[in-house]
């Protein structure tokens, strides 16, 4: 067997003295995901590629650790790799026009709005006014707002609002896209229950088209955010594409009965197959029960996420990144100087299997820069109560790893680990349920609210009498993917940071490693002591 040499790795416990370092050192602050220096921030917003960089907008209030939906603006961040994140001041402030929600930007290559130079392009940023007194008793209403300069500034279009509500709630979160085929803007919006699509040729003026919804069973789990529709490869066949539409959905004050939540309670993500023709949405399949609906993640921190607009075609990925948090207790958790990060960035692919089409996720290759090897391990015969790792102590972690299933009843990974402080984060695999779980209920600071310490669960079938996962631990979460990305388990976890042990284990039986790699993820903050 390899031996492994002791391995602590530098800067996890030590705290600069840089009072930027300081910033992004603070007690659970993430190391590999985007997060403010302070204060709020959830939903991502405006995602799109323009001129060699990415913009990440979000939902901030950049004056409080709490959600203050009255004066919510648009946070704003740039990366050119999508891993390391300059963040810019906020971007769209709330004026007498209300407070900026969730929205979209996009890239007017061909000045169909106006706002530009007649050869020229710019970005435009379509959001939500809520509390606009444009029509009384309809306070949710879109609007839209331009930039010439790479979106460092904004102007209000001074037509506002350009879109009302028929009815006076929930109207809001527009995804507008460009639809080639029709020639047309299209905007998808949630209307409590339903999404509603519209159309326009210049983002100033839009037309009801049709709505989505409902009348689908099992899907009403609270009220629809944050929708999206968009077109996929299937299989990377640039000749096989079909749509999917996405729904943000769930309960936030816990009254919804258990089998009308997302898996994990609260808040949660769901996806749709079908076409679209850039006025309609139509289903491939008809979805008569809850059974049959499609959940993107089954962990709780995962919501609220969009696709990057304006992607080259020669890069040719769907991207996109969600909100790490939950509407059950996003305003209470542990953290001090802010509240909220964002996931990962994730590749998002359709691929055939045996019981159809299946959307998968991958942590962008991007993310690979930040890899430290740790360790390699093949072809090892695991047995109960022996720990490979033991040697091993990292914070913040990639693990890759494929397992072959023999006489273990369960195994997996404890990550974050301290005997003397009784902490430890589950990931694991039980062999007779073949179920992929998170369990997160000693991962230390759990008691701010009672939905939080829980053990998260999904359906994962063996493929070929094998599993494999691939796991980000940072210092408050953990991405789980299983089995190339079919399977996914996102969660916030709040340990000490001297918590960092990590142990293979198995249960009932040997376990057959064919692969493991293991490598240290460098703080993308730039503030490590190596």
């Amino acid at each position: 067997m390899n031996k492994i040499k002791k391995v602590h790795l530098s800067g996890e416990n030590s705290i600069s003295k840089g009072p930027e370092n300081n910033i992004y050192k603070n007690e659970y602050r993430p190391q590999i995901h985007y997060s403010p220096k302070e204060n709020w921030m959830n939903d991502p917003n405006g995602m799109v590629y323009y001129e060699g960089e990415y913009h990440l907008f979000y939902q901030h209030t950049p004056h409080d650790t709490q959600p203050d939906f009255g004066r919510m603006h648009w946070g704003h961040a740039v990366s050119n790799d999508l891993v390391h994140w300059a963040e810019l001041p906020p971007a769209i402030p709330p004026g007498e026009d209300g407070a900026i929600f969730s929205g979209s930007a996009v890239v007017d290559k061909n000045n169909t709005s106006g706002f530009f130079k007649e050869a020229g392009s710019g970005l435009v940023a379509i959001y939500t006014n809520d509390g606009n007194s444009a029509q009384p008793g309809k306070p949710q209403v879109q609007s839209i707002a331009y930039s010439k300069d790479k979106g460092r500034t904004w102007s209000k279009y001074e037509g506002n609002p350009v879109l009302f509500p028929k009815e006076t709630l929930d109207f809001r979160d527009p995804k507008v896209f460009w639809h080639e085929e029709s020639s047309n803007w299209v905007m998808v919006l949630a209307v409590r229950d339903r999404v509603e699509f519209y159309t326009s040729s210049n983002l100033k003026d839009w037309s009801f088209a049709s709505d989505f919804g409902s009348d689908i069973p099992g899907i009403h789990r609270g009220i629809f955010e944050c929708p999206e529709v968009f077109e996929i490869q299937v299989d990377e066949d640039p000749n096989t594409t079909k749509w999917i539409l996405i729904l943000s959905v769930g309960d936030r004050n816990g009254v919804n009965p258990n089998d009308s939540e997302p898996p994990a309670g609260g808040s949660g993500m769901m996806y749709f197959i079908g076409d679209f023709d850039g006025n309609f949405f139509k289903l491939d399949e008809t979805l008569d029960s809850i059974d049959t609906i499609r959940w993107i993640d089954y962990g709780s921190d995962f919501y609220a996420a969009v696709t990057w607009d304006n992607i080259p075609n020669e890069d040719g990925r769907k991207i996109w990144v969600g909100w790490m948090n939950n509407w059950r207790y996003a305003s209470t958790l542990p953290s001090k100087e802010w509240r909220g990060h964002m996931s990962i960035p994730r590749e998002i692919q359709l691929r055939t299997y045996s019981e159809g089409l299946r959307l998968t996720q991958a942590p962008v290759t991007e993310l690979n820069q930040l890899r430290r090897p740790i360790l390699s391990l093949q072809d090892i015969t695991i047995k109960p109560d022996m720990n490979v790792l033991s040697a091993v102590s990292a914070a913040k972690i990639e693990i890759i790893a494929e397992f072959e299933i023999g006489t273990a009843t369960e195994f997996g990974f404890k990550v974050r680990k301290s005997s003397s402080f009784d902490q430890e984060t589950v990931i694991g695999y039980t062999v007779l349920n073949e179920e992929l779980f998170v369990d997160r209920t000693k991962s230390n600071t759990v008691d701010f609210h009672p939905d939080f310490a829980a053990k998260h669960k999904a359906l994962m079938k063996p493929e070929h009498e094998r599993i494999q996962l691939s796991i980000y631990v940072d210092w408050s979460s953990v991405e789980v993917f299983g089995n190339n990305g079919t399977t996914i388990i996102s969660d916030m976890i709040f340990p000490h940071l001297e918590s960092s042990g990590l142990e293979l284990y198995t249960l009932g039986g040997e376990l057959k490693v064919i692969s493991l790699q293991i490598n240290d993820l460098i703080s993308i903050w730039g503030n490590e002591s190596i």
